[in-house]
């Protein structure tokens, strides 16, 4: 029989290993959802739609639904504390440099037949992210980390000699996120907090530009449909970020790690199915990478293993500030 004083621990327990199953799902749900968004962009340029209308109406209805979110959780004094903080207002200009780079870089990309290129961005990210700690904050990488950086560097050289260039589309993806991403380390700004600022900085030049192109007879958000897809790239943008920021905080660093291969992983299937070109290099190339990757997730999981529950628990945290943007 359990004793009362038993009973409460063995409660929580219980209930906190309910919760990060839970998350795990959430967080699962929400790479899955990312993986299919080149789909929803591609749906949009099949409407009509260029890349670059495309990411200006993302920015002006992510930032709508992002403000409705901050109002309802109640983060209103939270983003008027940073509007008033010129130095916390300055790191998020920049990050929203980065960000709106980024989402850019995505939407041109899968919009010109080069999804093979952003899953091979989304790929090196994580390790680019890596050898990020090492330089700029001297953090220690073991055997497995130096492993993964050496193989991904490996990849991106066999493609390079493939293509004859540099995969810059991927390249550029990796380096604004994994950029952005030391910006958002720096600054203790919740994700959903600072997603509404960044989309507020990029929403007034986003606006005139989509409503210099109606007004030109070059825009297509009146049309219904492409009004429609235009529109939907606001909740596909924040409400699988705010999800994914409840669900970091509450599963096991090593768990993130593997999660957030899933989507580049399906992206790579779209691109293919698609009629993507990939040849035998490439695809030696990205087994490369796909190894890096592996080794990485690997170590991840053991460190997070061998490290203590209140560790673990400040990791991912910081996980669900920097979380993934597409």
């Amino acid at each position: 029989m359990t004793r009362p004083s038993e009973a409460a621990p063995e409660a929580a327990s219980g209930a906190k290993a309910a919760e990060e199953r839970a998350a795990v799902v959430a967080g699962a749900l929400c790479y899955v959802f990312w993986g299919f968004l080149p789909l929803l962009f591609k749906a949009a340029a099949w409407a009509g739609a260029t890349p670059w209308e495309i990411v200006a109406w993302r920015s002006v209805w992510s930032l709508l639904i992002s403000g409705g979110l901050v109002l309802a959780v109640r983060q209103g004094g939270a983003a008027l504390a940073v509007l008033r903080a010129p130095r916390t207002l300055a790191w998020l200009t920049a990050s929203a440099l980065l960000i709106g780079a980024n989402w850019s870089l995505f939407v041109v990309a899968v919009n010109s037949g080069h999804t093979l290129d952003a899953s091979l961005g989304y790929y090196l990210n994580p390790l680019m992210s890596v050898a990020a700690g090492l330089v700029l904050f001297r953090e220690r990488i073991g055997t497995g980390g130096w492993i993964a950086i050496v193989l991904a560097g490996a990849g991106v050289a066999v493609q390079t000699v493939e293509h004859g260039q540099l995969p810059l589309a991927a390249l550029g993806m990796a380096t604004t996120f994994c950029a952005y991403g030391v910006i958002r380390k720096r600054v203790a700004v919740e994700a959903l907090t600072g997603l509404f600022v960044e989309c507020l900085i990029l929403a007034g030049p986003a606006l005139a530009y989509g409503l210099w192109l109606q007004s030109t007879g070059a825009g297509h958000a009146a049309h219904p449909l492409t009004g429609l897809l235009l529109m939907l790239c606001g909740p596909a943008t924040v409400a699988p970020l705010a999800t994914f920021a409840w669900a970091a905080r509450r599963m096991p660093l090593s768990t993130l790690g593997f999660l957030q291969f899933i989507a580049p992983t399906m992206q790579f299937v779209i691109g293919v199915e698609t009629g993507e070109r990939l040849t035998a290099p490439s695809v030696f190339a990205f087994a490369l990478i796909w190894s890096g990757v592996a080794v990485y997730a690997a170590a991840a999981w053991h460190g997070a293993r061998r490290a203590p529950a209140s560790q673990r628990g400040q990791v991912s945290g910081e996980a669900a500030r920097t979380s993934p943007q597409r």
